[in-house]
């Protein structure tokens, strides 16, 4: 029996994903988690999909292949899991026939010669019985709803005194930012029944109402000033 780990790593899992890929089949330890196969040797065969189920490492322990949890298996160390070579038991010597003195006893009981026991088949089987895990029940597989659509965004933003709108789907990019009007601007807010939304983007337009009634009046100032020349020019002419 090898000593159990703590369980799996992400790397580890990644490494086993990549051998996997490779052709190969990393061996593993059962940890305390698995239960009554503890210490026992198996090897991954294929790693599912994790979202689906918590199990995805499936691991081939004699004729089984048993789904378990990273936390279920540890990385078995280097030469775990080969099978010792058997010493076969080599017959003793016959030490030949050996001279018993007759006894003159004649009602002495013989005594059978005792059978050297032979490993009994059944035992053999029953061990090998008990070795073997239990079949832990398969959970059942969730059911994975099919994908909808991407979501879509819709952005109107307001930067260097410009309103703009722009439209995305997923990652795709529907339409890039493009200007729209202040009334157009204050019109989507207004769809949207957030406290303080509406509230910012009319404190953003009186501040531009108020910057340019300043650049008008400044305007009508130079104006004025323009014309009284000009008037000035044409009596002078």
């Amino acid at each position: 029996m090898v000593a159990a780990g703590q369980g799996l790593s992400t790397d580890e899992v990644q490494s086993i994903r990549e051998a996997l890929a490779a052709g190969r089949k990393p061996r593993v330890v059962f940890t305390s988690s698995a239960g009554q196969i503890a210490g026992q040797v198996g090897q991954v065969v294929e790693l599912t999909d994790p979202a689906v189920s918590d199990e995805f490492v499936v691991v081939r322990f004699g004729r089984d292949e048993l789904p378990f949890s990273p936390a279920d298996v540890a990385v078995a160390p280097r030469g775990a899991g080969r099978k010792a070579a058997v010493v076969e038991a080599q017959p003793e010597p016959d030490p030949g026939p050996v001279a018993v003195e007759p006894e003159f006893v004649l009602d002495t009981p013989r005594v059978p010669a005792q059978r050297r026991e032979e490993p009994r088949v059944e035992q053999q089987e029953q061990e090998l019985a008990e070795a073997k895990p239990a079949r832990r029940p398969v959970k059942a597989a969730k059911v994975v709803k099919p994908k909808g659509p991407a979501g879509l965004t819709v952005t109107l933003a307001y930067a260097e005194g410009e309103w703009t709108v722009a439209a995305q789907q997923g990652a795709k990019a529907l339409a890039k930012p493009y200007v729209v009007k202040p009334a157009e601007a204050l019109r989507m807010v207004a769809l949207v029944d957030v406290p303080g939304v509406q509230e910012a983007v009319e404190q953003i337009l009186a501040a531009e109402r108020a910057e340019a009634e300043q650049q008008a009046e400044k305007l009508r100032a130079e104006l004025a000033e323009i014309e009284a020349r000009l008037a000035e020019l044409r009596e002078a002419g």
